[in-house]
């Protein structure tokens, strides 16, 4: 029997939309290596809690964790250590002007389908406790919407 191919498992950064609003998002590049490479496409790593910083006109991925499995070895000091993201030189740019205006840069997802092992960042703000329940109200008014059309066409 021929094996079939597995999806690859995209690891989101769920506290991300609660905690945050996010107004502009980026695709950027990451510098790994090839143990981090091969654990993070099947998917062993965590982005909560991870944070992006500007240091030296460079972009740092910081707090991320990527684990190892049986097959691929990664020291406890490797699984956390900080990783530098590729970005164009505007787009950088843009970053620090929004880092400067008390915005924060935090990882939403990272895509593993293609070639390259890619982090998807957003620049955003943070949510007051109120907004935060403004956004579980409209979220679960929207759940009743749709289960109330879901009904209707039965």
């Amino acid at each position: 029997m021929a094996k079939t191919k597995q999806k690859p498992k995209s690891i989101v950064n769920r506290r991300a939309r609660y905690d945050y609003s996010i107004e502009q998002t980026f695709i950027v590049g990451m510098s790994l290596t090839g143990a981090e490479t091969k654990s993070l496409r099947l998917g062993h790593g965590q982005l909560s809690g991870a944070y992006v910083t500007i240091k030296d006109n460079e972009l740092l991925l910081i707090n991320a964790t990527v684990n190892g499995t049986n097959g691929i070895r990664i020291v406890d000091s490797e699984q956390t250590r900080s990783r530098k993201l590729l970005a164009k030189r505007r787009e950088i740019e843009q970053m620090m002007q929004a880092k400067v205006q008390g915005k924060t840069i935090i990882p939403l997802e990272l895509l593993t389908k293609g070639r390259y092992i890619k982090l998807k960042i957003a620049i955003a703000k943070g949510k007051k406790s109120y907004d935060k329940r403004q956004t579980l109200k409209a979220r679960s008014e929207q759940k009743q919407i749709n289960s109330a059309i879901k009904q209707q066409y039965r």
